[in-house]
């Protein structure tokens, strides 16, 4: 069985600790406090104050596709349990290559795979983890399709777990190290969040999608204006979007570095929840339907209850393309011919891209295919590469049955496995050399450089899955599908119309292999085998606890200059072979980061023998001399994926702490959990007295505690220093972990 919720007993919690957190508060509540009241350790002890106390929280269910998963099923080996004791599933997505064609790709990743598919198979039947094979689908609409419903909190090992919001869940992406301790049935503490509420008027139509009011939103809040905040999307217009367009919208929530983003639950999610074969859970749903959406005084009077308020009226919105390089780069598609001109953007488009996990739902392929019937009636075909990713088997063999898929290949597409693929890096690109400059677009979530194909040269776009398959069509960036005509081959001017399509198929979903296998019935009797040779998995060894001293004279390893996301400290790509074996992937740390002493990526001065190398060379030289080093990063360190690689290779590689301007959400925690220190220039211009060779002393940890500040003394190559003051966010419980050595060791302890 692959739902393996008890719902009933969790609206019926729920309703109990809402009503008690009414008269805690003395007021009434938005959705995001409901659910957190209604799964709070302590609710009658919790603080709730926003951007301030922590808030320990028993998540319902955890999920983790198979890059994360290796190092959450390693680091839960090694805590000592035997069971899980919450439901989980791990999916297998991010290890499948695209370059043919479905096929033939998943035929080549479950060869090349094999070892790790094994493993996690293995591991998933012995602890209780339910299981999804490769080809199965992309973890967001598996979880979308089988797990999500109002009302509950998942935490996901992938940063863009929220796109369960759009079916009312409280989805919230996290490192391995929290659904290690969430799985062995601990407490999950995050930050208490401020609550942005994005009022929603009108209703879309046309050519705008709801793709576009988050593409809208990253060019309003940006990458960083969410951290520690959750977009909570109120008002008349969240009725007008279904509920996998909702869907796409929390999904790239992530985009702004918020905790999470949720709708309130209504009747297209009822739909949704029936399509999908969950009658059960609609109709307790619906009878507790109450608890799922803000209570009325907060959306007749948001000002009151919502730290921030935005409007967005659907009725007058325009289709947004965002990019290259970072989704908070936005325009309306009206003004991008222009600004690709005066920017210099190659206006060829090598490639067009659509679906992923937040654009594949059978609306979204619907659209598209609206677009392509039109283009093949007037003899067109793509003047792009264009390249189609269905979210899952189901969306795959629904869109194959009613003909969509057909429509896109025959203008020339090529489909590719349920899979991430290009949206994660695994894809092997054959028409361009690296280095090249040139133009993508996609329907995907992230773009930041080398995301998509490894090369920083590439631009890559986003957009909706219909303004996408329009601008193939085209191949141009300037070409504007709302005005713009194709010329057909019999000399004509096709004005495409635009796009239409049923949220929901007619006939229902259709079956496919489905790729599901539950877990063991006796998880005691199965054998988790590692091979001690493997260059794909390794059993961990603990970190070391702290010393008791201070930091002195720590080697400075490089200060990263401008945005430096997880790509850019544990890129993906080629390294996805290695995500279960923390000694190879070590091997990439900070490869995609521009050192500001350098002006490139990926090298720095040894400071031991002066000699410039890669910088994953120089940290292993460092500790094999027993030295210690520091790290500086710029603003929003840490933006992006959840890979806690970025924080565990560090850690490995003998890093004692990393100093930023400011940190994002899921980065900081997972450096916490490892047991480095996450600082914070207490003046963020102090970043710029950082020098070349310096060394660096971080004194008063002997007194750390919550909220207090730190020295850091820079000893400059000259003999002169500087003083500054840090600051952190560590609770008593995140010291506890950086004394022990990292979180994972109190775990093994109790």
């Amino acid at each position: 069985m692959k739902f393996d919720m008890d719902v009933q007993k969790i609206y019926a919690l729920a309703k109990e600790r809402v009503s008690a957190g009414r008269k805690k508060l003395g007021r009434p509540l938005a959705l995001s406090e409901k659910i957190f009241m209604a799964h709070a350790a302590h609710p009658e002890k919790q603080s709730f104050e926003r951007g301030k106390s922590y808030l320990e929280l028993y998540p319902d269910r955890v999920a983790m596709q198979d890059a994360t998963a290796q190092m959450a099923m390693l680091q839960f080996m090694s805590s000592g349990r035997g069971k899980v004791a919450v439901p989980a599933t791990i999916h297998c997505d991010h290890l499948i290559q695209a370059r043919v064609g479905a096929e033939k790709d998943l035929k080549a990743a479950l060869v090349t795979n094999k070892e790790v598919f094994d493993f996690l198979m293995s591991a998933s039947m012995k602890y209780g983890i339910g299981f999804w094979k490769p080809g199965a689908g992309i973890i967001h609409q598996v979880i979308l399709e089988n797990y999500a419903f109002p009302g509950a909190l998942m935490i996901g090992t992938d940063s863009h777990t929220p796109n369960a919001g759009g079916l009312g869940m409280m989805a919230i992406g996290v490192g391995g190290a929290d659904a290690v301790d969430v799985m062995a049935g601990m407490a999950w503490e995050v930050k208490c969040p401020k609550l942005v509420g994005i009022k929603l008027a009108g209703k879309l139509s046309g050519w705008t999608a709801a793709k576009d009011v988050i593409l809208k939103l990253c060019g309003m809040i940006t990458t960083k204006g969410g951290t520690d905040k959750i977009l909570e999307y109120f008002g008349p217009g969240t009725r007008s979007i279904s509920a996998t367009g909702k869907a796409t919208i929390t999904n790239m929530g992530a985009e702004l570095g918020a905790t999470t983003s949720i709708f309130p639950f209504d009747e297209r999610m009822s739909a949704y929840l029936r399509a999908t074969k969950r009658r059960e859970v609609v109709e307790l749903a619906e009878k507790h339907k109450d608890l799922f959406v803000a209570d009325p005084e907060v959306e007749n009077s948001p000002e009151k209850f919502y730290d921030e308020i935005i409007e967005i009226d659907l009725s007058t919105l325009e289709p947004y393309i965002v990019g290259p390089h970072t989704p908070d780069l936005a325009r309306p598609i009206s003004e991008l011919a222009k600004d690709a001109k005066e920017k210099g953007y190659d206006d060829t488009l090598r490639v067009a891209l659509i679906g992923s996990c937040t654009n594949s739902s059978y609306e979204d392929i619907g659209r598209a295919a609206h677009i392509a019937r039109q283009a093949r009636k007037n003899g067109l075909k793509v003047k792009s590469t264009f390249m189609i990713t269905p979210g899952s088997d189901q969306i795959y063999h629904t869109i194959e049955r009613d003909g969509q898929l057909k429509d896109l290949v025959d203008i020339g597409g090529t489909v590719l496995a349920n899979a991430c693929g290009p949206c994660i890096g695994q894809w092997k690109r054959d028409d361009i050399k690296s280095g090249q400059q040139n133009s993508i677009i996609t329907s995907f979530n992230r773009n930041f450089a080398r995301r998509n194909d490894g090369n920083a040269e590439t631009m890559a776009f986003i957009g909706s899955p219909e303004l996408v398959t329009a601008m193939a069509l085209a191949g141009s960036l300037s070409f504007n599908p709302l005005k713009d005509a194709l010329a057909d081959p019999k000399g004509g001017r096709l004005h495409l119309t635009p796009p239409e399509s049923p949220e929901l198929p007619s006939n229902g979903f259709a079956s496919g292999e489905e790729g599901f296998v539950p877990p063991s019935e006796n998880g005691a009797s199965v054998q988790v085998i590692i091979d001690p040779k493997s260059e794909r998995l390794e059993k961990l060894e603990p970190f070391e606890p702290w010393d008791g001293k201070d930091f002195e004279n720590l080697f400075l390893l490089v200060k990263v200059k401008g945005k430096c996301t997880t790509d850019h400290i544990s890129p993906a790509g080629p390294w996805l072979r290695y995500r279960g074996h923390l000694n190879r992937i070590s091997d990439n740390m900070f490869l995609g980061a521009v050192n500001a002493f350098t002006g490139k990526s990926g090298e720095a001065k040894d400071l031991i023998d002066g000699e410039i190398k890669p910088i994953p060379e120089v940290a292993r030289h460092y500790k094999s001399e027993g030295k210690g080093w520091a790290a500086v990063g710029d603003l929003n360190y840490g933006e992006g994926s959840s890979r806690e690689h970025a924080a565990m290779s560090p850690r490995f590689l003998g890093a004692k702490t990393i100093i930023a301007r400011s940190f994002a959400r899921i980065h900081e925690t997972n450096l916490k959990k490892q047991g480095i220190l996450p600082l914070i220039f207490k003046n963020p211009s102090d970043y710029e007295k950082i020098q070349g060779e310096d060394r660096l002393s971080i004194r008063g940890l002997r007194h750390l505690k919550p909220g207090s500040t730190l020295e850091m003394v820079i000893h400059h190559k000259d003999k002169t220093a500087d003083k500054v003051e840090l600051l952190h966010s560590l609770t008593d419980e995140q010291i506890g972990w950086f004394k022990a050595g990292s979180a994972l060791n109190i775990l093994k302890r109790t």
